[in-house]
């Protein structure tokens, strides 16, 4: 209820905020600019036609425009004469009339308030064409200076003088055909059917009047027949061209008698007439539009969408200047190393009576991946057993073999380099592929074998479990995490619930606690180092997560998104509950701790917030050093589908954490393993070092901030009585009689009462909330059973005589 009071007042203050300057024309504004444009193109479109009427006798009135004695014969008077000369005479020439056109039709838009996302298309041809135009009647017209102008005409004299008259002509033509294909979607096909149906129709007039000739036989002299003869000949070479398929069939000797097959007379045409088309007129209905759609665009269009980030709209990003540039990246070639590796792998692999039939290269940052293309009948798992020989072989820290590839018909073997380069922060965030990315949550890993940085969206995966051996870049991971989410989400887009039972590692992150972090409403620390404090701050979240699945239902969304999406669009109604959902990422540093002290009470919320809580927007980002069975349960694993594993000293914690082998050779140092359900991929992680992390957190924190963390919703465990648990009233029936139990066997636990007054596990609890606060029994304490304060049941009868 806390959470939910703070909301509505922040709310309710940054309301008039949200009056701010906007560019978007109401309906009355745009009716006043439109009807603007179209008389300006009216205007322009009388100035440019008296020009060829009053053009020559205003010429010389134009160097007097300032002096008002002074008139020109233009029938818009001097500003008339000034712009049609600019226009006509010192730029497109005749062309010019397009853009009061262009004007006119811009203000019909504007006024009409039609869709313009045409209009700036109509701009782009319209000035190309006026520029056309006036080459052309430059080169055609020179003599009439008023029809190319100076453009068409300086254009011309720098084309003749570079590619001569044929060429300019030439060029006009190519750029003509590029603007009909372009613009009119003008194809060869499209032009050798244009001649068809033209030779068609030639065809058909030939066909009509031979008919009519035949129908009105009259004797003819020599002359006049020697002419229709000539006429019959070229109807019969037209036949033979349009129709091969009638000559074909026919035999060679008769082919000058094929024209007169019955299969061209109009007779059936004569005969039946067409019937007549049948226009059908479609209707369309407008889809009815609801009170509140006209009410959210309305306040769309008064203020714009809702802008979350409005409380801190001064907030920057910090600069990539903040993290450090080392000299040793980028990648080196070296071709020695390369080469001697390649020669012992091949010698090894022919020790064993395995040829090769192709190997190349891909160097990585701190790995080179060998693919190789073993000779036909050479069984694969023949060379998957050679790890080992081929590590003892190139004397490596520890090699992998990928048999096959997945996607490639080769076989890979990742080997280490000698000098491996350092993958830094500032290079993966000052990737394109990160800046561009428009994933919701994206995170900059680091680079992979081919040198790509590799980015992904932790809104996808949608948790990410990360498991390794102590010192083996676990903690520079999850800053690597953090760090790219700073970069790229705003405060009011993103929370993090930074859980740190080491109580060193996530200190740095206190400075941005105003900005990113999200706290209980009594804790004073926002990130969470106390294991009690663990078990309200996930149980809080559960309830969060229940809070958010209701408010997506009363809204009909089906995930966050589409919830914010139409929040800022005004569609919800704040006063109904809603409110802009920011995402919330829980990060836990160290899993294997919380497991051992809290155990189920940890891993039950922890489950259920795996399993529902990615559609609300809370994604959870787990690691540990201790990959057993018994810490990445099958729960744990069920849900957790990206998983990370750093260098690990087993197999058997490599199938723990990646459900195969692999994180057993790595070499360490950032060295990792990626999956995500599917393929493995090894990335090297980007180094970001402690000062570069402060320096960041710095920069955030000293701008100004919310006044407050975001405040989960506040949880009451068993271990927390209330001032109603002491109301004498509202106390449960068996009160007295388990207080007795209680007393007699100096033993507080719920579990007690359930066995000996055959109780619920609800009822019983309530029953230890009660007696606790009636200083019947202590606090809790974990899994240890509560200290009874009252001796025997004298103290007992005293102490409740007291209180009634």
């Amino acid at each position: 209820m806390a959470k939910k009071k703070t909301k509505t007042k922040s709310k309710a203050k940054a309301t008039p905020k949200l009056k701010k300057p906007s560019f978007k024309l109401s309906s009355q504004q745009k009716l006043i600019f439109g009807s603007l444009l179209i008389i300006l193109g009216v205007l322009l479109f009388i100035a440019f036609l008296s020009f060829f009427f009053t053009g020559q006798t205003d010429q010389s009135t134009l160097t007097e425009f300032s002096s008002r004695d002074v008139e020109t014969k233009n029938w818009l008077n001097k500003l008339g004469a000034w712009v049609s000369d600019l226009f006509i005479n010192k730029a497109f020439g005749v062309s010019s009339f397009i853009f009061s056109g262009l004007l006119f039709l811009s203000g019909v838009y504007v006024a009409l308030d039609i869709n313009k996302s045409k209009l700036l298309k109509h701009w782009i041809w319209g000035t190309l064409i006026a520029i056309w135009l006036s080459v052309f009647f430059g080169f055609f017209a020179h003599k009439y200076d008023s029809l190319g102008g100076t453009i068409g005409f300086e254009m011309n004299s720098f084309f003749q003088d570079y590619m001569g008259k044929i060429g300019t002509v030439l060029l006009l033509v190519f750029i003509l055909i590029i603007y009909l294909a372009i613009r009119f979607k003008v194809t060869g096909e499209s032009i050798v059917a244009l001649f068809k149906r033209a030779n068609k129709e030639l065809k058909d007039e030939i066909n009509s009047v031979k008919t009519a000739n035949e129908d009105n036989i009259v004797p003819l002299d020599n002359d006049l027949s020697a002419e229709a003869e000539d006429i019959k000949s070229a109807f019969e070479l037209n036949i033979a061209e349009v129709e091969p398929t009638i000559e074909n069939h026919s035999k060679p000797e008769k082919k000058t008698e094929t024209p007169k097959v019955k299969i061209n007379k109009p007779e059936p045409e004569l005969e039946i007439e067409p019937e007549p088309e049948l226009n059908i007129e479609i209707k369309t209905i407008e889809e009815e539009v609801s009170e509140t759609d006209n009410l959210s665009n309305k306040l769309v269009e008064d203020f714009g969408q809702f802008d979350p980030t409005l409380d801190l709209s001064k907030f920057e990003f910090p600069p990539l200047d903040l993290l450090k540039k080392y000299n040793t990246e980028g990648i080196t070639i070296n071709q020695e190393e390369l080469e001697e590796n390649k020669n012992r792998i091949v010698e090894t692999l022919n020790n064993y009576k395995i040829g090769i039939a192709s190997i190349k290269a891909t160097i990585g940052p701190t790995v080179t991946l060998y693919e190789i293309v073993p000779e036909a009948g050479v069984r694969i798992s023949k060379i998957k057993n050679l790890e080992d020989d081929i590590a003892l072989s190139l004397s490596a820290l520890g090699i992998r073999i990928i048999a096959p590839i997945p996607g490639k018909g080769t076989i890979g073997i990742e080997v280490p380099n000698k000098n491996s380069t350092i993958v830094s922060m500032r290079s993966v965030i000052a990737s394109q592929k990160f800046q561009k990315s428009e994933m919701e949550l994206p995170i900059a890993f680091g680079k992979t074998i081919s040198n790509e940085t590799f980015v992904v969206d932790l809104a996808k995966m949608p948790h990410m479990l990360m498991a390794g051996a102590t010192g083996q870049g676990k903690s520079v991971g999850l800053n690597a995490v953090l760090t790219s989410l700073l970069y790229k989400k705003h405060p009011a887009e993103v929370k993090f619930v930074l859980v740190d039972p080491k109580k060193v590692e996530l200190t740095l992150f206190n400075k941005i606690e105003r900005h990113y972090l999200a706290k209980l409403p009594d804790s004073e620390e926002a990130i969470i180092t106390d294991n009690t404090k663990v078990i309200n701050t996930l149980n809080s979240l559960c309830i969060e997560m229940d809070n958010r699945y209701e408010m997506l239902k009363n809204a009909m969304c089906r995930n966050l998104k589409e919830y914010n999406a139409k929040f800022k669009a005004r569609k919800l109604n704040p006063n109904d509950g809603h409110q802009f959902l920011p995402y919330i990422v829980l990060v836990v540093d160290e899993f294997a701790d919380l497991i051992m002290t809290a155990g189920k009470e940890v891993e039950t919320p922890i489950a259920r917030l795996a399993q529902l809580a990615r559609a609300i927007g809370i994604h959870l980002i787990i690691a540990t050093q201790r990959p057993s069975v018994n810490v990445i349960t099958g729960i744990i694993k069920a849900n957790f589908p990206a998983r990370i594993a750093f260098r690990v000293t087993s197999k058997i914690d490599s199938r723990t954490i990646l459900d195969g082998s692999g994180a057993d050779q790595l070499i360490g140092r950032g060295d990792m393993l990626y999956t995500s359900g599917n393929e493995i991929t090894r990335i090297q992680c980007a180094f970001v070092d402690t000062p570069e992390v402060e320096k960041v957190t710095d920069f955030i924190g000293a701008q100004k901030g919310y006044p407050d963390a975001y405040l989960l919703p506040e949880y009451v465990g068993e271990e927390s009585g209330t001032s109603i648990d002491n109301n004498i009233a509202d106390r449960d029936k068996l009160f007295r009689e388990a207080a007795e139990l209680i007393v007699i066997a100096q033993q507080g636990s719920a579990s007690l009462l359930q066995r000996k007054l055959k109780l619920g596990y609800n009822r019983a609890g309530r029953l230890i909330d009660q007696l606790e606060a009636a200083g019947i029994v202590g606090g809790f304490e974990g899994s240890k059973a509560r200290q009874v304060l009252v001796p025997d049941l004298v103290a007992l009868d005293q102490l409740l005589e007291n209180e009634s």
